[in-house]
């Protein structure tokens, strides 16, 4: 019997070769397809040069009033004017400062009170209905009444902040707190925690990076509320050098206050988010 030798044909193995190698390539635009960083970067900053050469297009070329807008180059011949002959500097230290005193007094009393709403629900029942009813109430309605109680010096812009950011802060750190998981609850039970532990071991850590995020987030608003508190009342800071220049129909003036407040916040939240990164280097959020 002849014993013929048994070739192994070669061509599947081949032709697994090309099919691994053609692997579907996402394409740039797909959905939910990240960016890199330098894309990123690339991508944002590009927006803002765009934006910037249809502004010098409407405004260089004529088509709008000057008086209306200024051009960028007259935006930023202005700003060194405000640098250089008006003390702009410290109308910004001023707006600053207002900023973080009522965001901070917010600050103290809202993350207490939401981690207690947020653990206890009948903290949460009793505050819950007033906490919501105040967070609809816009914080430039109170104005007159502020500046009947507390005058206008800086008490009642620091107040302004306060109000306008406390009852947000109070809410969304309830939310996040009630959000802990259960099983995590359970399981501390199991090993034999108490309730003041498990506030404290559990719930407080687990929702420190979502408290962390919900402060970001409302630094941003607070800075609407202290212009708001500037245009009224005020001898300093950048809401009452805007509302001097449109007392002079300054358009360059104004456009670069706006930016300088655009331009403070946009850092402010990059260190927010740079410290979260680092205290909560464990978290998704």
């Amino acid at each position: 019997m002849d014993a013929t030798p048994v070739m192994h044909s070669s061509k599947p193995v081949a032709a697994v070769a090309p099919a691994m190698a053609q692997a579907p390539r996402r394409r740039a635009m797909a959905p939910l397809e990240p960016v890199s960083a330098p894309a990123r970067w690339l991508l944002g900053l590009g927006f803002f040069v765009a934006f910037v050469v249809v502004w010098g297009f409407f405004t260089l070329g004529g088509f709008v009033s000057p008086t209306f807008l200024a051009s960028p180059f007259t935006m930023v011949k202005e700003g060194i004017l405000l640098f250089t002959q008006y003390n702009f500097i410290h109308d910004i230290g001023m707006t600053v400062w207002r900023v973080l005193g009522g965001f901070v007094l917010a600050t103290i009393v809202a993350v207490p009170l939401g981690i207690a709403m947020g653990t206890w629900k009948g903290v949460e029942a009793f505050f819950e209905p007033f906490v919501s009813f105040c967070r609809y109430l816009p914080a430039s309605a109170f104005i007159p009444l502020l500046i009947l109680w507390a005058g206008i010096g800086e008490t009642q812009k620091l107040l302004v902040i306060f109000i306008g950011s406390v009852f947000q802060i109070t809410l969304m750190v309830a939310v996040t707190v009630g959000g802990a998981r259960r099983d995590l609850v359970e399981a501390a039970y199991t090993l034999g925690a108490k309730s003041r532990g498990i506030v404290l071991r559990v719930l407080i850590p687990g929702a420190a990076p979502g408290i962390a995020e919900t402060l970001r987030l409302v630094l941003g608003w607070a800075w609407t509320y202290v212009i708001v508190a500037e245009l009224i009342g005020s001898s300093s800071g950048i809401g009452h050098m805007i509302t001097d220049s449109q007392a002079l129909l300054n358009t360059g003036q104004i456009i670069f206050g706006i930016i300088v407040i655009g331009v403070i916040g946009l850092i402010s939240d990059f260190v927010f988010k740079a410290i979260n990164r680092r205290l909560f280097a464990w978290s998704t959020i």
